[in-house]
This record gives C-alpha cells, sequence and structure tokens, in this order.
C-alpha cells in the first residue's frame, strides 16, 4: 500500500486521489499510520461485504434458535466463570 505523510497528503491532495482508485492509500502522522483512503467502489464493495456477514450472522443465529442450539446468561456467565478460574490455576 502506498502511503503518504499527512502534510504531503495535504500538499498532493489530487495525486492522493488519483493513487486510491488504483488501491488503498495510507495516510502517516507523526510517523503512525492514522487513516486510508479508498475509492468509492471499494468503499461500497467493503460495505456490501459488512452486510451480508451481518446478515449471514443474524440468519446463523435465527437457525440455532429454530434448533434449539442456545442456553440462558447465567449458565454462560457460569461457564465463562468456570474458564476464567480454570486459567488462573
Amino acid at each position: 500500500m502506498k502511503s503518504f505523510t499527512a502534510s504531503d497528503a495535504k500538499r498532493h491532495f489530487g495525486d492522493v486521489l488519483m493513487k486510491a482508485q488504483n488501491g488503498p492509500v495510507g495516510i502517516d502522522k507523526n510517523g503512525k499510520p492514522v487513516a486510508v483512503m479508498l475509492s468509492a467502489d471499494t468503499f461500497a464493495e467493503f460495505e456490501r461485504m459488512k452486510r451480508d456477514l451481518l446478515q449471514q450472522k443474524i440468519d446463523e443465529g435465527i437457525a440455532d434458535l429454530r434448533a434449539g442450539r442456545v442456553t440462558d446468561g447465567k449458565k454462560a456467565l457460569a461457564e465463562l466463570k468456570h474458564r476464567v478460574d480454570d486459567a488462573e490455576l
């Protein structure tokens, strides 16, 4: 991924915009990554992927409910506490 400092990105914004059409462009400030510029098409694709994954997880949860593969909250918390207690040994 091509990266620019924040100062260079500001000075060469048009160039950064053009590069973002071909792939993500990183923006660094004080030597650390702070942002990534994406094309509008890439951003829309990521949003579609997130929506599709969320829908898949919702569908899986509904299927689990219908199949009876669920547990109550108290039982789940007790199991987590038991795992934490065992891990401390």
